[in-house]
């Protein structure tokens, strides 16, 4: 039974990285902006689109007492494959999630501006999860970059003393490029 099992879970794993990746073609890695671009030395491996919410509060500005500001507090996100099948979660760590149970945390390094209403393009340096015991997709993975962002800037909504901890969670989209050292 055990070796069913494992056998399930190996082709669970294999299905979602075909389903991440473009059906076994050779994935190209997309032209970027220099401050968000992979360092050489890495592969893309996958990709994914993420939508859902980030979620801000209405917070003291750093280094000040009388002025406050929305602060993102973290992503609520789905990740889907091109035919918008669900291959995973991102969620506040940040760390991204993969169906089989792999997972990794990041840590932001650059950005670049996108448009006036979207969140700006991001590269991330991930990390491996401490005693993580699950191999999968997410097993390896060295940067994630976020293209093709629309929506997820804070509110424009007043931020002051009178609504001091309000939280608001606003609508966005990204392209997840997954990268492993190669």
């Amino acid at each position: 039974m055990k070796q069913t099992t494992r056998l399930t879970h190996i082709a669970a794993v294999a299905s979602i990285l075909v389903s991440l990746t473009a059906c076994g073609s050779t994935l190209i890695a997309p032209e970027t902006p220099a401050p968000v671009s992979v360092p050489a030395g890495n592969k893309l491996v996958m990709m994914a689109v993420g939508t859902g919410d980030l979620n801000y509060e209405c917070r003291v500005k750093a280094n000040s007492t009388v002025a406050y500001e929305w602060v993102f507090a973290g992503p609520n996100t789905v990740l889907t494959d091109k035919h918008g099948v669900v291959v995973g979660k991102y969620y506040g760590g940040p760390t991204w999630e993969s169906n089989d149970g792999s997972k990794v945390t990041g840590k932001q390094v650059a950005i670049s501006p996108a448009s006036a209403t979207a969140i700006p393009l991001q590269l991330v340096k991930a990390n491996a999860v401490p005693n993580a015991t699950t191999m999968g997709a997410m097993t390896n993975i060295t940067y994630i970059q976020r293209l093709n962002t629309i929506g997820g800037i804070a509110p424009t909504d007043s931020c002051s003393i009178d609504n001091l901890g309000a939280k608001k969670l606003v609508k966005y989209q990204a392209d997840y490029f997954f990268y492993k050292a190669s």
